[in-house]
């Protein structure tokens, strides 16, 4: 079915976002996987054609689009691609980015955003422990104020450019008797004395990112590095968590739409017991059902965008789509690497190195069980 959500100012968008990454991008793919990470040449490149100033204004440098679906027309072209793309560039544009644009003072706009929408200052946000996973209200890392500043001690765990960012968010406890209301954001420089970057983790997927560990060893920051008003850390990441949920289901199903459009050539070109395999009612049936579920549920993930792009997406709303999406794609990726037969578990096709990269989406960005949970309790469960 058509897509009624964009306009023609979206596309003209959409057709510079693929042509920026079929010439700056795609050759260095390999690049990128073997250094486990995107160099600081792409964020350069990136912030030069304005795709990480989406959320900025621009009298910080932005390009302030106030349009969520030029973010989403952007997701939707990185995911084309891989995995990666979208999930480092959206934790940096499309989700730290919200928080210092949204939670700050003019001051600290004035020292963050301009730098952010260049690709100067890569951003990470550090959310998940060790001990921790989904459980955001019980964190352990903590932040003791000592006059007007305060010391940070803890430590985190996949975290989306870790080894590579200059400034990540940190939600830390500052009022442990308060609980999940005693918890907030500061924006932690990592040239700091005793902040450190662990393990650059070994993924089973999404080899271009640097996924890392992150340790706070008594790490000082001042008072102008709090984000947000004292103690409502826990209230922000629940007011900013829709639209990273949205941005990862939008990830999902364009990834999972493009690998299928994929296979479906394969299996027209690929020929068996002197045959295309596509000719089979087997694979017939099969690519029928695995395009259905992927248009139904760009139909759902389509009104997502246009109720967020209005302000009136809801958390309920916004887990069901990263939830489905997650497992349609899943769903999706597997079936492609059955009919690619053996070929679809070599490294060298790029459905079996999709289908390892999309597996983590049931588990980031809260589990699909979270997800289910919050719908459940919407339902007075």
């Amino acid at each position: 079915m058509k897509r009624e959500i964009y306009d023609e100012d979206h596309e003209a968008f959409r057709s510079s976002v693929k042509q920026f990454l079929d010439r700056e991008v795609v050759p260095h793919l390999d690049t990128y996987a073997s250094n486990h990470g995107l160099d600081r040449d792409f964020w350069i490149a990136a912030g030069k054609q304005g795709f990480l100033g989406l959320e900025i204004p621009e009298s910080f440098g932005g390009s302030e689009a106030d349009d969520y679906r030029f973010n989403a027309v952007l997701t939707e072209e990185l995911a084309k691609v891989n995995m990666t793309l979208p999930s480092c560039v959206g934790i940096h544009a499309d989700i730290t980015v919200p928080y210092l644009v949204h939670l700050t003072n003019d001051e600290q706009k004035a020292r963050w955003l301009p730098r952010a929408a260049t690709g100067e200052l890569v951003t990470a946000i550090g959310m998940t422990e060790p001990g921790g996973g989904s459980d955001l209200a019980n964190l352990r890392t903590t932040a003791v104020r000592d006059g007007d500043d305060w010391i940070i001690n803890g430590s985190k765990t996949f975290i989306t450019n870790g080894g590579s960012a200059d400034l990540v968010l940190v939600a830390a406890r500052t009022s442990p008797e308060k609980k999940a209301k005693g918890i907030s954001l500061f924006a932690v420089d990592t040239t700091l004395d005793g902040f450190s970057v662990g393990r650059v983790l070994d993924k089973v997927g999404q080899d271009e990112s640097d996924t890392a560990e992150l340790s706070f060893e008594d790490v000082r920051v001042s008072n102008d590095d709090l984000v947000g008003p004292l103690d409502t850390g826990f209230i922000s990441m629940m007011q900013f968590l829709p639209q990273e949920r949205l941005g990862s289901a939008i990830t999902n199903l364009a990834h999972a739409k493009q690998i299928l459009e994929e296979t479906i050539q394969y299996a027209k070109d690929r020929q068996a017991f002197g045959q295309p395999i596509g000719a089979f009612q087997n694979t017939q049936f099969l690519l029928a059902d695995l395009v259905t579920r992927i248009d139904v549920t760009q139909a759902f993930v389509d009104q997502c965008v246009v109720a967020h792009t209005k302000q009136e997406l809801t958390p309920v709303d916004a887990a069901k789509a990263k939830w489905w999406t997650s497992q349609v794609q899943n769903d999706v990726l597997d079936h492609c690497v059955q009919v690619h037969g053996g070929y679809g578990y070599m490294n060298e096709y790029r459905v079996a190195r999709a289908w390892r990269d999309a597996r983590v989406t049931k588990i980031w960005a809260g589990s699909n069980e979270i997800m289910k949970m919050l719908i459940g309790r919407d339902l007075g469960l």
